[in-house]
């Protein structure tokens, strides 16, 4: 049972007791009436405090079968008062007994299991919380829920496009609940786990607004938030480091949160000293235990990512395998949002002069090119004539099929199955050097210059 439950299951129980020493009070006085009103009300409240407990806990609990025979004890005493009355201050006794015992058991007996639900919205980024996860569904006393959430996409005046909902694409062994079937409000989790922090502040996509981190933050005893990101490591000393990642620390999410996950004790020094330069010196003790370096679960799973032949969809196996069975050297090729944005039409070319080289070079290099899960919803919004470039220079790619092109919710898999990385400054970067990869930042400032 929940620790929510138990107290309420406690709680109930004082108030049957003091109906019960009340009940005492009445017979004292012989208020015959009023004594039997009063029986009915407590065997009315046992029976509902039983269901309850028998609910959670299972039916043969011994708080169950001591509030069973208290009723017993009640209709009992009941009947005594219709007549001579003769055995009434033994049952009243009785009764009392029973009511011990079963408080006792309900203190004693009743194990306190926590509640902890996972809110992840792009199942893409569903690496930023899969850690944490596993470790909770292990815990014999911890039940863990996933529970993707709708996104939008929005429009160019900021309303809402396009609702989004990814809920079949999570891993085989990740069991997912919908969330039309999850009441927050009814649960109420010790815990919830976001990994989205923007509530409202994004211009490209928004969860719905009901996922917010300053409405969830009613339905728990705890919100946690985990960025979807890893960003380059800084000296929290360089203030000119810090300053270029506040946009990243002052949001929502963190707002918000309880407690807060960063990728190491640097980060969380730096997230420190930009939310108390932002809210005041006051406040540095409380961002001090709020803010927590543990480590980001996306570089535990690049770490150990593995592929097995089976997850290997069927087509990619012609581009990674040469005809002897001989595996080709991948590289990871990533184009990030910003830099498109950026660059715009040159970017394009960029790409384009990018794909020419690794297509001389397709018998013994394959690459396999992931591009930002929200660029189509970026660019269509915000870009929409620098969305047809892109459209078509994607469509070209995709039909000469020389390269792999990889839009799937498996990150994991592409750092797997990569040996080196080429593409843009990114999160993925901090991934694939984890993994232990060769990592190459592309310039488009220079392929500018050599034309």
């Amino acid at each position: 049972m929940k620790k929510a439950g138990k107290d309420r299951a406690q709680n109930f129980m004082k108030l049957l007791i003091q109906a019960q020493d009340k009940l005492g009070e009445l017979m004292k006085e012989q208020e015959f009436h009023k004594i039997q009103i009063l029986l009915e009300d407590c065997q009315e409240a046992a029976v509902a405090l039983g269901t309850f407990i028998e609910q959670s806990e299972g039916s043969g609990f011994a708080a169950v079968s001591f509030l069973e025979e208290y009723c017993e004890l009640a209709y009992r005493l009941h009947e005594e008062f219709s007549g001579a009355q003769t055995d009434a201050g033994k049952i009243y006794q009785s009764m009392k007994r029973k009511l011990v015992k079963a408080e006792n058991s309900i203190r004693n007996d009743i194990p306190i299991r926590k509640e902890a639900v996972f809110l992840p919205y792009k199942a893409s980024m569903w690496d930023s919380l899969e850690s944490v996860w596993r470790a909770a569904d292990a815990d014999p006393d911890c039940d863990a829920y996933v529970i993707p959430i709708p996104y939008y996409d929005r429009n160019p005046d900021g309303s809402f496009a396009k609702m989004h909902y990814e809920g079949g694409l999570y891993p085989k062994d990740v069991p997912v609940i919908d969330y039309q079937d999850y009441d927050l409000e009814e649960h109420h989790p010790d815990f919830i786990f976001i990994h989205n922090p923007y509530d409202n502040s994004n211009l490209v996509t928004s969860v719905e607004p009901f996922f917010y981190a300053s409405n969830l933050k009613k339905y728990t005893d705890r919100l946690v938030y985990i960025p979807y990101f890893v960003l380059g490591e800084i000296d929290p000393r360089n203030k000119s480091a810090v300053d270029n990642i506040a946009h990243f620390i002052i949001v929502p999410g963190v707002w918000y949160a309880d407690t807060v996950i960063v990728q190491s004790e640097n980060m969380r020094q730096a997230y420190i000293d930009v939310l108390t330069e932002y809210a005041g010196e006051k406040t540095r003790p409380d961002w001090e235990k709020r803010i927590l370096g543990l480590g980001s679960p996306k570089l535990d799973k690049a770490v150990n990512a593995k592929v097995s032949e089976e997850e290997i969809p069927e087509d990619w196996k012609p581009l990674l395998y040469r005809p002897d069975g001989t595996k080709k050297k991948v590289v990871f090729y990533n184009t990030s949002l910003t830099a498109l944005l950026n660059e715009s039409d040159r970017y394009l070319g960029k790409m384009q002069d990018v794909f020419q080289t690794f297509r001389s070079f397709q018998n013994e290099v394959t690459l396999l090119w992931r591009p930002h899960p929200l660029i189509q919803a970026t660019i269509s919004s915000m870009r929409p004539k620098l969305w047809e470039g892109y459209q078509k220079l994607m469509r070209q790619y995709r039909k000469e099929g020389w390269g792999i092109y990889d839009d799937s919710a498996e990150l994991d898999r592409a750092i797997a199955l990569s040996d080196a990385y080429y593409g843009d400054t990114s999160s993925v970067v901090q991934l694939c050097r984890a993994k232990g990869m060769p990592v190459m930042i592309q310039s488009v400032l220079a392929y500018q210059n050599l034309k």
